[in-house]
């Protein structure tokens, strides 16, 4: 599913070069659920950005579900993300003027689908994470847990094979945070997507099958769960 090959991440600060990911290689099979994890400024955030397609790296490989993102110029790579990945972030990215129901429609916008295909897609996928009953709240009504379900459902909408989520249980408490990470597993081994979430907690990693632990832009453990 996941390719990466020499990959090397260098940001331009003043007039520094920053090393963030130095010759970084990394194999993920299509189904896996991985967790990433280290200490702040390890890559981890970078590392997730790159495979999403959200950045651009220095040099080296990345193939994500067989095509090279790294050959691909932005108006191609906005439309690999748009068909691929799903993103889930930890202050949830709503927009704030929006229903639950807007905001989660708001991906197939960009589709030619028809307004009524994409209602019932959007409907499906909020039922899907068990908030049909809040479709016409907006985010300011809708707790902490909520609006990440909300996030889950609007990066499922497209059906994407990857799902990328950054820190996706960082403001929530402990029992919100526990029902998202069971629906990220449901997500796994039901629906079979790919998932790469960066976190800071050992707790929220356990739901992961494997977590692999970056020092220093480079690649350190990876370790087996029993999730």
């Amino acid at each position: 599913m996941i390719h990466i090959t020499g990959l090397r991440k260098v940001y331009r600060r003043g007039e520094q070069d920053v090393l963030v990911l130095d010759g970084l290689s990394l194999h993920v099979n299509r189904g896996d659920f991985v967790a990433l994890m280290g200490p702040s400024g390890s890559g981890k955030s970078t590392l997730l950005n790159l495979i999403a397609g959200i950045d651009r790296p220095t040099s080296g490989l990345i193939q994500v579900d067989g095509a090279d993102i790294t050959q691909l110029n932005d108006a191609q790579l906005a439309q690999w993300r748009a068909k691929h990945v799903g993103f889930i972030f930890q202050f949830y990215n709503l927009i704030p003027v929006l229903t639950a129901y807007e905001n989660v429609e708001l991906p197939l916008q960009l589709t030619d689908l028809p307004a009524s295909e994409r209602r019932a897609k959007a409907e499906a996928a909020l039922a899907a994470v068990g908030l049909a009953d809040r479709m016409t709240h907006t985010p300011n009504e809708l707790s902490g847990g909520q609006q990440q379900r909300v996030a889950i459902a609007r990066a499922l909408i497209t059906n994407p094979s990857l799902i990328v989520a950054d820190e996706p249980t960082g403001d929530l408490d402990r029992q919100s945070a526990s029902d998202i990470l069971a629906m990220l597993n449901r997500l796994n081994r039901e629906m079979g997507k790919t998932i790469i979430m960066v976190t800071h907690d050992p707790k929220a990693a356990e739901a992961a099958r494997a977590v692999i632990h970056l020092e220093k832009g480079q690649l350190g453990s990876i370790v087996e769960t029993h999730a």
